[in-house]
């Protein structure tokens, strides 16, 4: 491979691909790398630090039974955590069909009419739902009234995200909400309560709506299995958290939330919808609808900076739902409501009154003394929630047996110094007739088949074998970094002591947790070069809006809280700008100059202009185009000569670790795609992981948490729900680097940028290259510019859809230059997998001359009709002027491992025109 990309070592590459003027003058001091059984062994011994009480605790966090079919064959299965978002809808219909049964679970379990493929996590979840209340509802109106019996993170990350856009969030009690007064445009309410109460909402709901309000309410999917449904209430939106369908609580995540709307906003909906559309032959066929990565397109007017979604833990809660259907979630919920009822009559025989008229599964217990309980609850291994001296509450779930509640209430008793009484029913209900659900849900019959272990395996499989994952072959998406997640990296997430912990257990319950989040913390400052890590971000868009938040906190807290001017190159990741609008700034854009590098010039002259406002630049290192820049030092002196700090999106750190760093480059701020570099898997589009670096003058400022003593003296207020974001998975980041150590670090690296570059050499011949440095050298991707081949017809989506015949997954379409390739080969594949991607490359090239010489007509070529079905390649009538065996078999290697793609070419504007964003009728069709 150095032979073909012309250079005598790895070592002589990484000299001409990166500037000298950046590279690390030493290695990387962390531990010494551990074998795989070393690493393995001890994390055992540190998973046994964590202790797995029960926890009864509750605030939107639940212990759950993971069915073993969907542990084993959707968590644990390369096949489901390994692939891409499903931007190239032909090879993703697995994915696409169970996260239509996501969104149909959720907007049927709801009473709503439409729902999305899921969010980040509850509270984001309900900061996005503001906004939207915000953008659709009455002009001229800043006041959002939030009930004081919403979860607490709730309010916190709601607070975090109105602040900056300049709202009034005002959070007091529901029954105090005086809607013609305030004229607020929307209302935030929580159903169940933070403290388990449920009451009806409808009448609230009617006061806001007759004072031109819009309602958002947080719910719970397991209790609306027996209570009225908020859309029947009159919601406008409805949000909450899946995690309790069968997603283990991982101390925090990653867990998919749920959102869902009336249909009169769903051009407004956040995140990824999923819609039905049909292929080239008529057939149905799903897709991501409405452009539902928009920030790409709209940039700073983006709605929504969300950039990822929890697809794979969606896909998950999807299946729960298919697996038990409407009637195992009724029997579910039943029992567990049966049980708090058990408990609520144990409770008054020891006479402790019950707080809640009426509940679901969370009772709020009235106790002499709240210290007693938990010192006995503790010796008995009970987590409970301490809401303060008097009261208690304890949240019960589908884990509960009849054993457990007499362990609680063995604990209840010994605090009083009483016997424990005998459990038996209450004569009342928790939920009045009023308040029970009558309507109908999860009626398709995907959701009432599948009973047996057998059928939902052939299921799950079934879906499993329409979709192409890293198990299948490469995918070479640039800046998106599909690489290995590797199998000892992902054992133990499932493992009981991780997997069992809630977010807000006792922190001397989790010292394993603690003493992996402290060595990852230190391993990635000295990665990074930074002086302090947060972990709290759980994507990489919130990583963003994390640190420009953090760099907000900083200028005011040196006066100059006018500073609100962020310089944003024309080639970034559309997440920056809409990033930026977010936190509350003013984008303004830098120019690239002819070979795609920032124009220093351009830069120079707005920082100049904007000295007095300028808070800080956002740009990425190396560059989207895939190189590295020659001037980024003079791009942060600039910055900081004119009072501004640096943000550095992370996107492509993987090309610089154990060679550059951010700090090293003269950056203050950092976000890391732990699903990029350190090998979170993408799962079909999430989860994702976005913690922050930040220099030592900006510690200070990191996320705080209201539930949980974490961040900096003045931090800023919390951007996720969980203290630690999605904890669970920062185990795979912390196997990744603690098993590949300094060395393997750096080598993987060396072997990324290796790797870009061979594919040049190889595919330079014929696809130009649009960017490289002056010597030619590219970083860790490469951009192919195919709009050389549009007067013959063909286009870049053409290559994409074609490369699905040989088996690939196309690279990144149309980003950040229209009519190019962007391929990442990243350092996981062998140069076996390269060359057949070349080979695929090349043969296609060969196609597209086809074309332009006329032996195939520019509507009538393998590109045109591409993919191709094995419907279609074995129907009786062939009248292509290629051969079947051109279609489906270009090359030889092609036969020996043919994928076929389920559905042919998906038409995305009928689509749009026709938005289908439930689980069709098994009669339907779309043709």
């Amino acid at each position: 491979m150095l032979a073909a990309v012309g250079a005598p070592s790895l070592d002589a590459l990484m000299g001409e691909a990166i500037p000298s003027s950046i590279r690390l003058a030493r290695p990387l001091r962390l531990p010494p790398p551990e074998r795989e059984h070393q690493y393995l062994r001890r994390l055992t011994r540190l998973a046994r630090r964590n202790r797995t009480f029960r926890s009864y605790i509750g605030l939107g966090y639940y212990d759950t039974i993971t069915p073993s079919v969907i542990l084993r064959m959707v968590m644990e299965n390369p096949g489901w955590y390994t692939p891409y978002t499903p931007y190239q809808a032909e090879i993703a219909q697995g994915r696409l069909e169970s996260l239509l049964n996501f969104q149909t679970m959720v907007a049927d379990v709801t009473g709503m009419e439409v729902a999305n493929a899921s969010l980040l996590d509850e509270a984001t979840a309900a900061a996005e739902a503001m906004t939207l209340l915000h953008r659709v509802g009455m002009r001229g109106r800043n006041l959002c009234l939030v009930s004081d019996r919403c979860l607490p993170q709730t309010i916190d990350v709601v607070r975090a995200r109105a602040e900056p856009l300049g709202l009034d969030v005002r959070v007091e009690p529901t029954e105090a909400m005086r809607f013609d007064e305030t004229a607020p445009f929307g209302v935030l309410l929580q159903y169940p309560d933070e403290a388990g109460l449920v009451c009806d909402l409808a009448p609230t709901i009617r006061r806001a709506h007759d004072a031109g309000a819009l309602v958002a309410v947080g719910t719970d999917l397991l209790a609306l299995a027996l209570l009225t449904p908020p859309g029947e209430m009159g919601a406008d939106v409805v949000f909450g958290n899946s995690q309790r369908f069968g997603v283990p609580l991982g101390y925090g995540g990653p867990h998919a939330a749920f959102f869902a709307t009336r249909t009169t906003y769903v051009r407004q909906m956040p995140g990824r919808l999923i819609g039905v559309s049909v292929d080239a032959h008529g057939r149905r066929a799903y897709r991501m609808a409405l452009a539902t990565r928009e920030q790409h397109i709209r940039r700073e007017k983006a709605t929504s900076n969300i950039c990822t979604a929890q697809a794979l833990l969606a896909n998950m809660a999807a299946m729960y739902g298919v697996y038990h259907g409407p009637d195992g979630l009724r029997a579910i919920a039943g029992r567990v409501h049966a049980l708090a009822r058990l408990l609520e009559g144990a409770l008054g025989a020891l006479g402790l009154p019950q707080l809640n008229a009426h509940y679901f599964d969370t009772l709020r217990v009235e106790v002499p003394d709240a210290g007693a309980v938990r010192e006995r609850a503790l010796a008995a291994g009970i987590n409970f929630r301490y809401v303060d001296g008097r009261r208690v509450g304890i949240a019960l779930d589908e884990t509960v047996d009849a054993s457990d509640v007499r362990d609680i209430v063995g604990v209840l008793a010994a605090a009083l110094g009483r016997p424990a009484p005998e459990a038996g029913a209450v004569a009342t209900d928790g939920v009045p007739g009023p308040l029970r659900r009558t309507s109908a849900f999860m009626t398709h019959p995907v959701f009432n088949t599948h009973r047996s272990e057998t059928g939902m395996m052939r299921y799950i499989r079934s879906l499993e074998r329409k979709d192409i994952g890293l198990d299948s072959s490469m995918i070479p998406l640039g800046s998106c970094t599909m690489k290995l997640n590797a199998a000892t990296e992902m054992l133990p997430v499932t493992w009981e002591h991780f997997s069992r912990l809630h977010p807000f257990a006792p922190t001397d319950q989790v010292q394993g947790y603690a003493e992996i989040f402290r060595d990852l913390e230190a391993a990635l400052c000295e990665i990074t070069g930074f002086g302090a890590v947060s972990l709290q971000p759980n994507s990489g868009a919130q990583g963003e809006f994390a640190g420009l938040m953090v760099i907000r906190a900083y200028h005011r807290s040196r006066g100059e809280a006018h500073r609100d001017v962020v310089l944003i190159p024309a080639s970034a990741h559309g997440t920056n700008p809409a990033s930026a609008a977010m936190a509350g700034m003013r984008v303004v854009v830098v120019a690239s100059a002819p070979r795609g590098d920032v124009d220093v010039d351009d830069l120079r002259a707005k920082a100049a202009e904007h000295r007095d406002r300028l808070a800080c630049l956002m740009v990425t290192y190396p560059s989207t185009h895939g190189v590295f820049e020659d001037e980024i030092r003079t791009i942060c002196e600039i910055v900081h000569a004119h009072g501004g700090q640096v943000y550095m999106d992370g996107a492509n750190m993987n090309a610089q670790v154990g060679l550059t760093s951010p700090a090293l480059i003269g950056a203050d701020v950092c976000h890391l795609n732990l699903h990029k570099t350190f090998a979170i898997p993408h799962g079909g589009g999430g989860p994702g992981m976005g913690p922050i670096g930040v220099a030592s003058h900006l510690a200070p400022f990191l996320p705080r948490h209201p539930l949980v003593e974490t961040g900096g003296v003045d931090g800023i207020h919390a951007v996720s729900a969980a203290p630690w974001g999605s904890a669970s998975i920062l185990l795979i980041s912390y196997g990744y680097i603690r098993m590949l150590g300094a060395e393997g670090l750096a080598s993987a690296t060396r072997h990324a940028i290796l790797n870009a570059n061979y594919l040049k050499a190889r595919l330079e011949p014929h696809y130009p290259v649009l960017y490289a440095r002056a010597n030619g050298r590219v970083a860790h991707e490469l951009i192919f510019d195919l709009r050389q081949f549009k007067p013959s017809g063909i286009e870049e989506m053409d290559v994409a859809k074609r490369l699905m015949d040989y088996g690939f997954h196309a690279p990144t379409v149309s980003f950040p230059v229209a009519g190019t390739l962007m391929v990442e080969p990243t350092e996981s594949e062998d140069q076996g997998e390269l060359d057949r991607f070349c080979e695929a490359m090349i043969q296609i090239r060969r196609e597209i001359d086809q074309v332009a010489s006329g032996r195939w007509p520019r509507d009538d070529n393998p590109l045109k009709h591409a993919p191709h079905t094995a419907e279609a390649v074995a129907a009786d009538r062939w009248t292509h002027p290629y051969s079947r065996e051109e279609a489906a078999f270009p090359l030889p290697f092609v036969r020996a491992r043919k994928f076929w793609p389920p559905v042919g070419r998906i038409d995305n504007p009928y689509g749009d025109r026709n938005l289908f964003c439930s689980c069709p009728a098994v009669e339907t069709t779309f043709a």
